[in-house]
């Protein structure tokens, strides 16, 4: 956020018009021409950078004036300051068109990393990416003079490489290589001498340079990184920090794509590790090719970061950059086994002792992903078992460090990168999936579209159902981690186990209390447990509704829905028939059990009803299959009250796919069950009793009941008369005052059309069969699905037929 003082410039610079902007221009452009610019220039100048950068959209400068900033840009005779704004001011303007700035012939580094910044903002339309890499590595190549340095062309390098890595050839690659090779193994290992200004009481003797210590304050005895310490650090020493910031993608474009192939006949393990090193170290590193010679000097550089991070750091931050450099160095490392394997042996015995080091301290946590990664890279190589180093990632990890959110998000992104893990069945990383949602389920917004990505490597028929557990029981999670962190956070006093005799008043107690241990620990679990799910988690959902209006718990619950619809894609493209069944019975059963948030409830409900309908489609067999679970929640008139939208598609798949057409296994007496049963719903709630209260049900459940009703009886033509008489009663039921007193009266007109309809299809028995029940060859026709798709139409066309308007004469 920026002060007042801040948004206020800012607020007045975007007001100003383009003609204000223009004089302004004029009045800077006159200061810049004097014969030397001074302060007054240098502050119209960062005016006018600050009225360029305050916009979203380009302002528009003359011409002749961006001519101007270039000439005033390049000039010698320009103060340091001014040629800063003139290029950031071009930068801003980028792309422009009047550009004509070069770099080719520019000597001057300070110089040259301006113009490059103006040049590679320009988004390479003219080749000007390859023409500031070429020109910076020439200048790097050859002796710069005296008080030039490269300090500021390596960041230009960097960027150029970000860019367009092919713009440099592999000359030019090599020269850079055999640099940063240098930079990285031979700085000083001396600090740096700070000039004496001259003053009066300046000291007349040079002070010796003091050796760079480490970060627990020894002094350093190897060569110098950028986790040595001192007061003030030299050219050299500057050029190795910034070589190391660059070398991961330096070593990713230009360190070679092929690895070397290891000896058959060597040994792994100690043998060809000790061979390795005294190989590679007896051999003159001067005399290996460039891009050799830097994976060994880089190599060096990591192993003596690693070996520093061992030390007890002085101060909180550079404990903070030992970590950092930590995760860097193994990166590194894993680059450089991959372009050449015999470095394999050497690294594999140096991280497994690193693993063992820090996997109980909580702060390197972060450093255990790319050691992972490499063992997961070249494990198989080294023919060393790191299955503990992944069981320790996969199981401690995420249960003691959820709440951390840049950990969850490196980590997830991590099971990304390597989601065909994950197809493993046997696989510890199949197994640990319950508590990877624990990141999902603290982090829910950020981490929802990683998620997204990784959820269809984790389904499969051997996970879904738990899987589906999981999303429905997702919000559940987030609160009992919530508890889980506040007892924890309890003094020891009040952490004694709670009296089993006494029913918990809170959810701190419950963690602790024997009733509910079971439960928290399902929720809480680390690993795949499928046969291990308590018979009931109804009494911890209610308990845990307290936290129902927790912000935490809130936006988790909005990401259900989106995985929830996920999973069933996932589902429609490899489930089989009986997993389908699974999941309809499973659907049914939760619709019950779902965590007391009306907004989630309503989004679930929503969901589940239109995949109902998809699994329905996919697996039409299911309404036969399934009837007993289906006839028993078709069949409660509660669930039209509180879960509408499964009830109404419930009910519209016994309508559709209770037929012998779907499954021959469809008999007469299945028909007649389900009739019954549904026939005595919409007598529940249609009947008009003087002294009961008419149950308010959404007008699309009466019309679905109605039309399935209709449905069933053309495919058993005993049952149509009895539902002929009850839809010939709905005109009585609509005009009753307490019906008129609780629906609207486009609604109640909408039930009356329906039911006219459908009495009238069924005065045509033969019709009604042909449109409810068509043959399976026709059925999958393109008439009968616009038939099916244009049912209504199809129903006040027989209307029309059976009821003429007066005066009409049917032909």
């Amino acid at each position: 956020m920026f002060s007042a003082a801040a948004e206020s410039f800012l607020r007045q610079a975007r007001e100003i018009h383009e003609e204000e902007l223009r004089r302004f221009a004029g009045r800077v452009s006159a200061l810049l021409q004097g014969p030397e610019p001074g302060a007054e220039a240098a502050e119209g100048l960062r005016r006018l950078h600050l009225t360029v950068a305050a916009t979203k959209y380009p302002r528009r400068l003359d011409g002749r004036f961006v001519e101007l900033l270039q000439t005033v840009l390049c000039s010698p005779k320009s103060p340091e300051q001014v040629q800063v704004l003139c290029a950031a001011i071009l930068r801003e303007m980028s792309p422009c068109n009047d550009l004509i700035l070069r770099c080719d012939e520019i000597q001057d580094t300070k110089l040259l990393s301006l113009v490059s910044s103006v040049l590679l903002a320009q988004g390479n339309k003219k080749g000007e990416v390859a023409a500031v890499g070429q020109r910076v590595v020439k200048v790097l190549e050859g002796r710069l003079p005296e008080g030039q340095s490269a300090l500021l062309l390596l960041p230009v390098l960097a960027n150029v490489i970000n860019l367009s890595p092919e713009s440099l050839t592999e000359e030019q690659t090599d020269a850079v290589s055999r640099k940063l090779a240098d930079w990285l193994r031979y700085a000083s290992t001396q600090q740096g001498i700070v000039q004496p200004s001259g003053g009066f009481f300046s000291s007349p003797r040079t002070k010796q340079p003091a050796p760079v210590t480490e970060v627990d304050g020894a002094i350093a005895t190897d060569f110098f990184t950028v986790l040595s310490v001192g007061q003030h650090y030299t050219q050299d020493q500057w050029l190795n920090v910034q070589a190391f910031s660059m070398l991961r993608n330096w070593l990713l474009f230009y360190g070679g794509q092929e690895g070397k192939a290891p000896n058959p006949d060597d040994k792994p393990g100690m043998d060809r590790s000790v061979t390795s090193m005294v190989s590679t170290t007896s051999t003159s590193s001067r005399l290996l090719p460039p891009k050799e010679h830097l994976r060994e000097k880089a190599f060096e550089y990591c192993q003596r970061l690693i070996e520093q991070s061992t030390r007890r750091p002085l101060k909180k931050d550079d404990g903070d950059l030992q970590r950092a450099c930590l995760i860097e160095a193994v990166t590194i490392m894993d680059i450089i086994c991959k372009q050449d394997s015999s470095y394999v042996y050497r690294a594999v015995s140096f991280l497994k002792i690193l693993h063992g080091r820090i996997c109980g301290d909580a702060t390197y946590a972060r450093a255990l992903l790319p050691i992972a990664q490499f063992f997961l890279n070249h494990s198989k190589l080294a023919a060393v078992d790191s299955d503990a180093i992944y069981k320790h990632l996969f199981t401690d990890i995420p249960a003691q460090l959820f709440h951390n959110p840049s950990l969850a998000f490196e980590f997830v992104q991590f099971c990304k990168d390597n989601s065909q893990l994950f197809t493993d069945t046997s696989s510890i990383f199949r197994h640990s999936f319950p508590n990877l949602f624990k990141f999902l389920a603290w982090n829910s917004p950020p981490l929802i579209s990683e998620f997204v990505d990784l959820l269809p490597f984790l389904l499969d028929a051997g996970t879904a159902i738990e899987i589906f557990h999981l999303l429905l029981d997702l919000p559940c999670l987030t609160a009992a981690l919530d508890i889980q962190l506040r007892a924890a956070a309890l003094p020891t006093s009040e952490k004694a186990t709670s009296d089993p005799a006494v029913k918990p008043a809170t959810c701190l107690e419950a963690f602790r209390h024997p009733l509910y241990k079971s439960t928290f620990q399902h929720f809480l679990r680390t690993k795949s447990a499928p046969e291990d799910t308590p018979e009931s988690l109804i009494p911890l959902r209610q308990l845990l509704g307290s936290l129902a209006g927790n912000p935490r718990v809130v936006q988790c619950a909005e990401t259900v829905p989106v995985l929830l619809e996920l999973f069933f894609r996932v589902m429609a493209e490899s489930a089989d028939g009986s997993l389908i069944n699974q999941l309809v019975v499973l659907l049914l059963q939760r619709s019950d059990q779902l965590y007391e948030i009306p907004t989630f409830k309503d989004d679930v409900y929503r969901v589940l009803s239109s995949q109902l309908a998809m699994l329905c489609k996919l697996h039409p067999a299911l309404v036969v299959e399934l009837s007993t679970e289906i006839l028993e929640f078709s069949g409660a008139v509660s669930n039209i009250q509180s879960k509408e939208p499964i009830f109404t598609h419930v009910v519209w798949a016994v309508g559709e796919y209770l037929s012998v057409s779907y499954d021959k296994r469809c008999t007469v007496e299945q028909i007649t069950r389900f009739f019954e049963t549904l026939e005595a719903v919409l007598f529940e709630i249609t009947q008009l009793r003087p002294l009961a209260s008419t149950p308010s049900c959404a007008p699309r459940a009466i019309s679905v009941l109605m039309a399935t009703l209709t449905k069933l009886a053309a495919r058993s033509q005993d049952l149509i008369p009895r539902v002929s008489m009850f839809l010939s009663k709905m005109r009585t039921f609509v005009q009753s005052p307490a019906v008129t007193s609780v629906y609207c009266e486009e609604d109640l007109e909408e039930i009356l059309i329906r039911a006219t309809e459908l009495m009238n299809l069924l005065k045509m028995p033969s019709v009604a069969q042909f449109v409810f029940n068509p043959p399976m060859d026709v059925a999958s026709t393109r008439l009968q699905r616009e038939v099916n798709d244009s049912l209504p139409l199809a129903l006040r066309m027989v209307t029309h037929l059976l009821e003429p308007a007066p005066g009409c004469t049917p032909v």
